[in-house]
Formats: C-alpha cells, structure tokens, sequence
C-alpha cells in the first residue's frame, strides 16, 4: 500500500492584498500596485484559495521539493513587494572628473564619466523609480527582480575595464538594499 505524499506550502495573504490566478499568470495586487508574473512548470500546481496561496505537488522528488519552495519565495517577494516596496541605496564616487547623473525618461544619463566625451545610459525597468539627490540615487519599486535589475544596470554602466579599481575608484555602487518601510 502506497501513501500518498504531498509537499505543500501555504503563502497568506495580509490585509489589503488581494491575488488572482488566471491560466499560468498570478497577479498580485496591494497597497503599492500589482505585480503580474506567469509560472510555468508542470510538476507543481498552483492555486488561490480565500486568502491564501497555495504551491502543491504529488509524489515530490528532492528538486521538486525545492521548486515548491521556489515558487512559494516568489509569492513571498510579490507580497512583501505590493505592500513594502523594495529599495536600494546608491552612491556616485569621483575623483577628478566631477560626474552628472540625471534621469530623462526611462533611462539614466551619466555624463562626464572619467572625463568621456559621450554619455553612459543605463536603462530603468517597468515600474521602477530613480531619483537623484546630490550624490545619492534612489532606486525604488514594488517588483524585487526590476528593482535589482536597475541598480546592476547602474554599476555595470559604470564599470571600469582594464585598469586597477583600487585607483579608479569612480562609479556608481549600491551601499544598501531591502524593504522600503
């Protein structure tokens, strides 16, 4: 006789968070706005249920396990997001050539970077916000991945190739990171 084993995780969804399971697609909706994101793989199945989450799986292997818990982390950060937020802390540093950092539309204009003749760009993702304050930047937003995405753009638009970086200390570099309270 065979028992069934079923490896389950359960994600509760506070007060003011709603989410809605359409196909494969999971939008999870709160106080900051609504984070969309489509789960694909067939080993799991997915499910809303009143007020919670629900990330099953029959007969579970050890990966299979471990994706359940993927999955449910996931859930966890689109909840932390539409209710938080996610936020990192930057810093520009120079030397000599006095760098500017401006925003224009979805991109970040970094000019006089070394003393170049031609701006850097990096690119801001969907629902991210960037502010810049002296020599502090703000990056803000309710998607985890966006967020993180955005301040990685900012140090590799700054990243210096083929010379020592102990010496050329100039770029952009994240000082801190987490939830925005």
């Amino acid at each position: 006789m065979v028992l069934a084993q079923i490896e389950k995780k359960e994600i509760e969804l506070p007060e003011g968070v709603s989410a809605q399971l359409d196909g494969y697609k999971l939008t999870i909706q709160g106080p900051k706005g609504a984070i969309t994101r489509e789960f694909r793989k067939a080993k799991y199945t997915l499910a809303v249920e009143g007020k919670m989450a629900v990330v099953s799986c029959d007969y579970p292997r050890r990966k299979d396990k471990a994706l359940v818990g993927t999955v449910a982390g996931h859930i966890g950060n689109m909840i932390k997001g539409v209710t938080n937020g996610f936020h990192y802390k930057m810093q520009i540093n120079y030397s000599h050539f006095p760098m500017n950092v401006s925003v224009s539309g979805n991109k970040v204009m970094i000019k006089n970077f070394l003393g170049e003749k031609y701006p850097r760009e990096s690119q801001i993702l969907q629902g991210v916000k960037v502010e810049v304050k002296g020599q502090e930047i703000s990056v803000t937003g309710a998607d985890k991945e966006n967020v993180g995405q955005t301040a990685a753009n900012l140090v590799l638009a700054t990243k210096i190739g083929r010379k020592d970086p102990r010496v050329f200390g100039d770029g952009i570099f994240i000082t801190s990171k987490g939830d925005k309270q």
